[in-house]
């Protein structure tokens, strides 16, 4: 797992559009986040504050993403204003874009973070998973306490993630990814069955069951997002999974930083009753490792695999062994 990018997630009970509001008043950081506080407005997105992991005001930003298919938000960090080294995406899933025809209420809160390896401490990255874990618990109660309830609500899925980092161009990435006709390469679990075209096609998995994929592309920010459908037809059941590609340098702030973070996000059924299509995370790795790899050496970089699955900032050291 990329030890640089953090991902937490929640079912909260409230609306998509009441938590996209919400989420979008950086005012409201003062009530759920553990001490980032609101101390002055410096433009309608940006408030200047005191933050939980320095001794020292960060610069708050919020941008609405662009996006026809859910609600999505980011936040950008930074001691100076407007010279941000901190990007966290906010992606709202509603119940029905995870199972199509779910009658499920409510939404399902995605938040990654990432920690710029130049800018790290030993406090902040100790500290990270505790931290956002309970300020996602907060939102999520601040949240269902203004719909009406009482105790904490289960939702029908549950988020897990797989990222990695691949030291390709981004563009290498989408022009491979995208093309469903290669996902005979990366993806051990299926066998083509039938004609393949560039976005849909059928296989069968690994129990020589039918299974018609499909994937398409979305631009998000300054990042895309790639969904990938698994629809049984026998069985009427739909596994969908989407990934984020975002460009390293977006991700922290470092225009040297090459490559991309790969970051796959999953739904699971809460009561583990999955029998066709990917069983667990692990699967989700195994074809990201594979990736990783052919898409590195398709760029030439070679040497970028054995350092394993975390972006490590280049010396000149790492420069000459490409």
């Amino acid at each position: 797992m990329e030890k640089n990018t953090f991902a937490t997630s929640a079912y909260i009970a409230t609306s998509p559009k009441s938590a996209f509001d919400y989420l979008c008043s950086l005012k409201n950081l003062d009530d759920w986040t553990l001490f980032s506080r609101m101390k002055e407005q410096v433009d309608e997105d940006t408030w200047l504050g005191s933050a939980s992991g320095y001794h020292k005001n960060l610069y708050y930003h919020v941008k609405k993403l662009d996006s026809k298919l859910f609600y999505g938000i980011e936040w950008h960090c930074g001691f100076e204003y407007q010279k941000y080294f901190q990007v966290y995406p906010v992606l709202l899933f509603p119940p029905d874009y995870i199972e199509p025809g779910t009658d499920e209420k409510g939404v399902y809160f995605h938040w990654l973070s990432f920690v710029d390896p130049k800018r790290q401490t030993q406090m902040i990255m100790q500290g990270i998973h505790t931290v956002h874990t309970s300020e996602c618990r907060s939102l999520k109660g601040i949240l269902e306490r203004k719909a009406g309830l009482t105790q904490a609500a289960k939702g029908c899925y549950f988020i897990d993630t797989d990222t990695i980092y691949v030291d390709a161009p981004i563009e290498v990435a989408i022009e491979y990814l995208k093309d469903l006709r290669n996902i005979d390469e990366w993806a051990h679990l299926l066998r083509p069955d039938g004609k393949i075209t560039t976005d849909s096609g059928e296989f069968k998995d690994e129990y020589d069951q039918k299974v018609k994929v499909s994937v398409r592309l979305h631009s998000l920010s300054k990042y895309y997002l790639l969904e990938q459908e698994h629809f049984y037809p026998e069985y009427n059941y739909y596994q969908r999974s989407v990934a984020l590609l975002i460009p390293t340098s977006y991700a922290f702030g470092d225009p040297d930083a090459s490559g991309l973070i790969l970051h796959r996000i999953t739904f699971w059924k809460a009561d583990k009753s999955v029998s066709h299509g990917k069983l667990q995370i692990e699967d989700f790795g195994a074809e990201s490792m594979n990736i990783k790899r052919l898409l590195e050496a398709k760029a030439g970089n070679l040497q970028s695999f054995d350092r394993g699955m975390s972006y490590i900032p280049k010396t000149p050291e790492l420069v000459n062994s490409r």
